[in-house]
C-alpha cells in the first residue's frame, strides 16, 4: 500500500514532469528529422564501389548528411542507352526528390528536358555553355548549376603529352560517343590540332559501347598505335574494359582521368572527376538551403592531373622520357 509520503514524492514528479512538459514547444514535440532526397542521373551503369558515387556519398558526409537519417539517394544508371536517361529522369522526378546530381553533359541534357522545377546540379560537364546546360559560368539561370571538367579546352594537350611521351607514334585513333553533346565540337578540334602537329587520324565514332571491341579492331586496322578517348560517362564506366582492350592490341591508350590510367591505360591528363562529385554535394547542401541554382557560379577546376602507368608502359616496351615523368602528379609502377 502506498504510504502518504509515498503519494506526495508521486504527485511532486508528476507536477513536475507536466511542468518541465509545458515549457517544450508544440512544433518540437511533434518534430522529426526531415530527409532530403536526392536524385542521381548517369548515362553509364554502375559498378560495385564506383569512386564517383563513393566520393558524392563522402562529400555529403563532410557536409553533416546521413544516409537514413537525413539523407536518402536515389540512383538511376542508363546502363550505356542514352535514350533511356529521359524515361530515368521522370523516373526520379516522381518520387518527389528535392535535388538531382546529374552525371555527365548527356544526363544533364536530358534531365533539363524532363523536369523544369527540380533544381540539377551536374557534378562533370565538359562545356556547359557550348551545349546550352547554362547560360553563363557566373550566372548560369534557370534551374541547373555545377562543375566542370572544361574537357574540350585542355583536350590539344594530351596529343602534345602524347608526342612528348612517345615521339615516334605519327597515327592514332580518337575514341568519341557521338550521342554527347560535347563531343562532336570536340572531336572536331581534336582532329585539327592532331593533323596540324603531324598525326594521321582514325574517328572511332562508338554509340553503342558494346562494339567497342570492333572500334579497337579497326584502329589497329587502321595502323594505330594510340588510341586517344574522348571524355564520356558511358566509356568511363567501360575504362576497365578499355584499358584491357587497348592491352591487347599493344595500343597506346590516352584518356582523361585518373580512373583510367590505374584500371591500365597508359596516361591520363585532366581534372580530377572524382573529386568533382565530392564537391557536387556541396552544391547540393547550399540549394537544400535555399540557395538558387541559377545563382550558383558555375565551378571550373583549378588543378588538373597527369598521371602515367609505368606497369603498362613497360608491357608495350616503351621508356617514358624522364621530362615526362618529372612532370607527373602519380606515377604508377
Amino acid at each position: 500500500m502506498m504510504t502518504l509520503r509515498t503519494r506526495r514524492q508521486a504527485l511532486g514528479g508528476l507536477t513536475l514532469g507536466i511542468l518541465l512538459l509545458a515549457a517544450v514547444p508544440v512544433a518540437v514535440l511533434g518534430q522529426t528529422a526531415r530527409i532530403w532526397r536526392v536524385g542521381f542521373l548517369a548515362p553509364g551503369s554502375y559498378s560495385s564501389g564506383d569512386p564517383r558515387v563513393e566520393a558524392l556519398r563522402r562529400g555529403f558526409r563532410e557536409l553533416g548528411y546521413t544516409e537514413g537519417q537525413n539523407l536518402a539517394l536515389e540512383f538511376r544508371w542508363a546502363q550505356g542507352n542514352a535514350r533511356r536517361l529521359p524515361e530515368l529522369a521522370a523516373e526520379l522526378a516522381k518520387l518527389k526528390i528535392d535535388a538531382m546530381v546529374t552525371q555527365g553533359t548527356q544526363a544533364t541534357a536530358a534531365a533539363r528536358r524532363t523536369v523544369s522545377s527540380i533544381p540539377i546540379v551536374f557534378a562533370v560537364a565538359g562545356d556547359p555553355i557550348g551545349s546550352g546546360l547554362v547560360t553563363s559560368l557566373a550566372r548560369p539561370g534557370g534551374n541547373t548549376t555545377g562543375l566542370t571538367d572544361i574537357a574540350p579546352e585542355i583536350a590539344g594537350k594530351r596529343l602534345e603529352l602524347l608526342r612528348e611521351a612517345i615521339p615516334g607514334v605519327t597515327r592514332i585513333a580518337i575514341l568519341w560517343n557521338p550521342a554527347n553533346p560535347t563531343a562532336a565540337p570536340q572531336m572536331k578540334d581534336m582532329d585539327t590540332m592532331a593533323r596540324s602537329v603531324g598525326f594521321s587520324v582514325r574517328s572511332l565514332e562508338l554509340p553503342d559501347v558494346s562494339q567497342l571491341d570492333g572500334a579497337f579492331a579497326a584502329a589497329v586496322q587502321d595502323q594505330a598505335r594510340a588510341v586517344i578517348v574522348l571524355s564520356d560517362g558511358t566509356f568511363y564506366s567501360r575504362r576497365a574494359q578499355i584499358a584491357q582492350l587497348a592491352a591487347k592490341r599493344r595500343l597506346v591508350c590516352v584518356a582523361w582521368t585518373p580512373e583510367f590510367a590505374l584500371s591500365g591505360c597508359l596516361m591520363t591528363y585532366g581534372a580530377n572527376v572524382v573529386d568533382l562529385h565530392r564537391r557536387a554535394a556541396l552544391f547540393v547542401d547550399k540549394i537544400l538551403k535555399g540557395a538558387s541554382p541559377g545563382d550558383l557560379p558555375v565551378e571550373q577546376p583549378t588543378k588538373f592531373e597527369l598521371v602515367i602507368n609505368l606497369k603498362t608502359a613497360k608491357a608495350l616496351g616503351l621508356t617514358i622520357p624522364q621530362s615526362v615523368l618529372l612532370r607527373a602528379d602519380q606515377v604508377i609502377q
